[in-house]
């Protein structure tokens, strides 16, 4: 198969290239108006088991003529602005159909990927495809919503939202279409009527959490004018509320882009796109924080029993695999076709050719974690509800622990550090004195707003506040020790549970994390018994305490009088 990129060198288009380079059938024309440019990129490009192939394209020049000296069989669309293509946008589908040449474009314009649908008769005609906005919005977000929704009997809103990398490094292009549509008046569906929607000036803010995962940090998102807003419409008619928006961070950037925005929507100012050469530089080069990503889709609506139902799906990014992701629809695509299994003839927003199991099967290959959350509050415990669908991964005792009896017994050993403030802290929180072997019972005392912890070793008890967090700290569990709030990720490693720290505060003032003390906080299973290891430190106190142990129900069994083997590790 010939695959002509347009805009091949570009982000998009290279992400296109890196993604496929691996398949040896394939002949991947990297085109673009630089012919040095697209011979740099493929000569840099040495591994590629593809033949790649530079070649200059000029999608406003003779399109008959340059796609009959390049014969592809596919043509890709990785350039834009979509939003910027003007009188005669639709030349290259138009060229392509006339030619039945298969057409992909990765447009995120709203207007531009709704017009592809007036090209479906002549499409289906000449018997190609001409599929639109192949990327993360719609293709992806519509086949997560229509696994969320398999079961919905109605379906009232669905949001969504991709918050990437600060290090993702976004295209000149991408910037271009957004300064282009910020503040200005686009289509959506809300409260159940056609309504007005102004780009960059909506904001929520939310926690993508993939269940088990440490969450990417709770994200401000804004309106951005994508195709969802109306093909996910056309797909869910009585959908009531589509809202889909974009978190890019540092937040600092974002809400000077948002202020910017509400220029244009106040008429202050005709558009945004002057400065896109600046919101590009900006965007790539003041870039600070976590070098990971991800996304969400939230459906809300009514189950087949008639009560209410929330569900969302969530999808966490590490490193530089974020970025590959709204390239992946292409390369599905293209994979599924090679397979023979090619897209039905026709034009249209292509929010029905891929599946979710297509995707998964493409994100196993890479640091990519999803996960699927029941939103509904069904009066789960704390730890269930927090860990969604990663709870029934974890081994049957660390379960029993946190939905089984109110009590808890068995033996444990404690270690204290010896500093002056290493003991002051510790005496402060009330942590135990220091023991080789002690018997240690734990008391859950449950109500509907969290958990209360009473921990007994010997004679001497402390006990903290749990409980699930809100706003910034959503998806996080929450303990409070007096005046001190610490606030975890539940991580599932394996067959262990983890409680890492992301975030303290002292009576609410959110304080600096290199000034929090450090914690080596896990629950695990050994010999069939449920296992504790909690390990904080400070570094200006050196080791407060550190206590190992295991608790068993104490409806199930006694506390022998001596300690077993297996406590020692």
């Amino acid at each position: 198969m010939r695959l002509l990129i347009v805009g091949g060198y570009g982000t998009f288009g290279g992400r296109i290239v890196q993604l496929l380079q691996s398949e040896p059938r394939l002949t991947l024309i990297v085109a673009g108006r630089s012919i040095a440019r697209a011979e740099t990129y493929c000569g840099n490009r040495r591994n590629a088991k593809a033949v790649l192939v530079p070649a200059l394209f000029d999608r406003d020049g003779d399109l008959r003529a340059q796609l009959a000296t390049l014969r592809p069989d596919i043509v890709v669309d990785a350039s834009g602005p979509f939003q910027a293509y003007g009188e005669g946008c639709y030349r290259l589908i138009e060229t392509c159909i006339g030619e039945r040449i298969g057409y992909l474009d990765l447009a995120d314009g709203s207007d531009f990927v709704a017009g592809v649908a007036g090209f479906d008769a002549a499409a289906r005609a000449a018997g190609v495809f001409a599929l639109s906005g192949v990327s993360s919005f719609p293709v992806l977000t519509a086949a997560v919503a229509r696994r969320l929704a398999s079961d919905m009997a109605r379906v009232d809103s669905i949001r969504g939202g991709i918050a990437p990398s600060p290090f993702a490094g976004v295209g000149e292009n991408v910037i271009r279409g957004i300064a282009s549509y910020a503040g200005k008046p686009v289509r959506l569906v809300r409260d159940g009527q056609p309504a007005e929607g102004r780009p960059l000036t909506e904001q929520m803010r939310y926690t993508i959490a993939p269940p088990g995962r440490v969450p990417v940090r709770s994200t401000l998102f804004s309106l951005v004018d994508v195709p969802d807003l109306r093909a996910l419409a056309a797909l869910w008619p009585q959908a009531g509320t589509i809202w889909m928006g974009a978190g890019p961070v540092p937040e600092v950037l974002h809400r000077a882009l948002i202020g910017l925005a509400w220029l244009v929507r106040a008429g202050l100012v005709r558009s945004l796109s002057p400065l896109a050469p600046l919101m590009h530089w900006a965007s790539n080069r003041l870039a600070w924080g976590e070098h990971r990503g991800g996304m969400f889709v939230e459906v809300a609506g009514v189950d087949k029993s008639g009560k209410p139902a929330k569900r969302s799906w969530h999808l966490l990014a590490e490193g530089d695999d974020g970025p590959l992701i709204p390239s992946m629809a292409v390369e599905a695509i293209v994979r599924k076709t090679l397979a023979g299994q090619t897209p039905p003839p026709g034009a249209r927003a292509a929010v029905r050719d891929l599946e979710l199991e297509d995707y998964e099967a493409l994100f196993a290959s890479n640091t990519i974690h999803t996960g699927f959350r029941d939103d509904v509050d069904d009066g789960k415990a704390l730890y269930p509800a927090l860990l969604g669908d990663a709870w029934e991964s974890l081994p049957a005792e660390i379960r029993n622990m946190h939905e089984g009896a109110p009590t808890a017994e068995g033996r444990a050993s404690v270690e204290r550090g010896n500093g002056v403030l290493s003991r002051l802290a510790a005496w402060l929180v009330g942590f135990p004195t220091a023991a080789t072997d002690i018997a240690v019972k734990v008391r859950f005392d449950s109500d509907d707003q969290g958990e209360t912890w009473t921990r007994s070793f010997g004679t001497r008890s402390f006990s903290s506040r749990q409980f699930a967090g809100r706003g910034r700290s959503d998806r996080l569990l929450c303990e409070r020790f007096g005046p001190l709030d610490f606030v975890m990720a539940l991580v599932v490693r394996g067959d262990r549970l983890s409680l890492d720290l992301r975030r303290w505060s002292f009576l609410g003032l959110p304080l600096p994390m290199w000034l929090c003390p450090r914690s080596t906080s896990y629950e695990s299973v050994e010999d069939g018994r449920f296992r504790f290891h909690v390990d904080i430190s400070h570094p200006l106190t050196g080791p407060i305490v550190r206590y190992r142990g295991w608790l068993v129900p104490a409806s199930r069994q006694a506390v022998p009088e001596r300690p077993e083997p297996a406590l020692t590790e």
